[in-house]
């Protein structure tokens, strides 16, 4: 066992005014299986790469083991897979290599494809073997599950399960809640580290901010009554200091010692009281640095006359005239939310792209209802550019609906000005889905749109789903979120 200790880090990047992390310090075990956290942009990746050293900052960051960032970059991706793991791993030998891709319920062949030919999934395998081969180390491992399917997910849990000593991010829960046993937590104003999985920590950081709600409440109303109460003994004060010698008559007049004593008495309560405010509002902005609000996003469905949307029987989609899986069947109904699942490479995109109107080979029977109003959400992001203002025009959605829903989702106004190519991954799927959700449609289909996506805004979506009922076909891996969201699943196999 060793420590890595964090003292008084402070970073910011040039040019900004605002402090990534300010004057933070913890210690991490380098035995412990960490989850870490946080929202979009909050900088779980700058202090990944904090650890690395690579960028300057303030403060110190001490350790005695070294630390592996994945996903490792591979500079030639022409070679074969066996030559990447004697690469990063040079004193393993075969029979070690072999053991780790059994614990991945992975087949050896693959050492022996070029790497560049290999799926997504199988990638991820072959990387993350290598650097937990290579030992003395500790992984820093970010977001390894984006596109992968639920079967690969699985196998990597199974395979973390059996290791320790690294960090990993990630924004699927039940793959957080399977793997790690501490929760290293980004929040708006600490970082705080918690034993246990994501679970425990939501239930921990759920009773947190309720409690502080509460107290925030409680002071609040305690600093209205002081503060009324404050106002009327000094009004009073002020007239009796003004009485001392006015004259009731011609012979008599107040006691002035009398009336000087009460209003010197009632000048101290009032003092008395000011303190308590003071105090009060000290207390209170202690409260709420790190509740997170978890804004409500809005959605308008439309409902078609029509019943079904879309009928699918006994279809099966065709590339160079062979059919890529099994015959499948379902209808799609007003009100249905579909999931449909498998393996990656399987044909599920296919199916979304028959409904949206692409022309695909295929057999069997498909049909989709005239005049639906259908919103999309792509896989890929890579072909949005401009700024959030022309993207609003081009696609003729209402710009500040549009840019209210990306501020609930954790956007900031400072990022309006931002290029949307230069925005991080989950930044511009949030703008796909805040185009999506922005859109009134009969249907909306929704292609892995939680990829890089934070935690908070994947409940903040399944809420909106919950509440507005909307038709919606969507592909995804997040068991979590197809649990609570779909009423239809529909499972593709070769």
């Amino acid at each position: 066992m060793s420590l890595i200790s964090v003292n008084n880090l402070t970073f910011y990047y040039d040019g900004s005014y605002n402090n990534i992390f300010e004057d933070v310090s913890f210690n991490i075990d380098t035995d412990w299986k960490l989850g870490l956290i946080g929202r979009n942009g909050k900088g779980k990746t700058t202090f990944l790469k904090l650890l690395q050293g690579k960028y300057k900052y303030k403060g110190t960051i001490s350790k005695n083991v070294d630390v592996d960032y994945f996903p490792f970059e591979v500079t030639n991706k022409d070679r074969m897979a066996i030559e990447i793991v004697n690469e990063i791993a040079p004193n393993v030998e075969d029979w070690e290599i072999i053991k780790e891709l059994n614990l991945l319920n992975t087949n050896t062949e693959i050492l022996y494809r070029n790497f560049n030919v290999l799926s997504g999934g199988e990638q991820v395998k072959i990387l993350l073997i290598s650097l937990f081969l290579k030992g003395n180390n500790f992984l820093l491992i970010d977001e390894p599950t984006n596109h992968l399917d639920i079967e690969t997910r699985n196998n990597l849990v199974s395979y973390l399960e059996k290791k320790k000593g690294f960090i990993l991010v990630s924004h699927d829960r039940n793959f957080l809640d399977k793997v790690v046993n501490h929760i290293i937590a980004i929040n708006n104003s600490n970082i705080e580290i918690q034993q246990g999985n994501f679970s425990s920590w939501k239930e921990n950081k759920d009773r947190q901010d309720n409690f502080e709600i509460m107290q925030n409440e409680r002071l609040q109303k305690d600093i209205n009554r002081l503060e009324i109460a404050s106002k009327n003994v000094a009004k009073w004060s002020n007239e009796a200091e003004k009485g001392k010698s006015k004259k009731f008559n011609s012979e008599t007049t107040i006691d002035k010692g009398y009336v000087g004593h009460k209003a010197s008495k009632m000048m101290k309560s009032s003092k008395v009281m000011e303190q308590r405010i003071d105090r009060a509002i000290d207390e209170k902005t202690n409260l709420l640095r790190n509740v997170d609000r978890n804004d409500k996003l809005k959605l308008i469905p439309l409902t078609s006359n029509k019943n079904p949307l879309v009928l699918i029987n006994n279809l099966q989609v065709k590339y160079n005239d062979k059919t890529i899986f099994n015959p499948i069947s379902f209808e799609v109904n007003n009100g249905d939310r579909v999931a449909i699942i498998g393996k990656n490479g399987i044909g599920k995109s296919s199916i979304l792209k028959l409904i949206l109107g692409e022309k695909l080979q295929y057999n069997g029977e498909f049909k989709v209802a005239n005049d639906l109003k259908i919103s999309y959400v792509s896989q890929n992001t890579d072909y949005l550019k401009g700024n959030l203002k022309s993207f609003a025009q081009e696609n003729k959605i209402d710009e500040s609906i549009f840019k209210a829903m990306l501020v609930k989702m954790g956007l900031s106004k400072n990022d309006f000005d931002t290029n949307i190519q230069d925005m991080s991954e989950g930044q511009k799927k949030k703008v796909l889905i805040a185009k999506s959700i922005s859109e009134q449609a009969n249907i909306y289909i929704w292609d892995e749109p939680l990829n890089y996506i934070d935690i908070l805004t994947r409940e903040q979506i399944e809420n909106t789903i919950l509440n507005y009922n909307p038709t919606i076909i969507f592909v995804e891996h997040d068991e979590r979120f197809i649990e609570k969201i779909a009423t239809k699943i529909i499972n593709i196999e070769k």
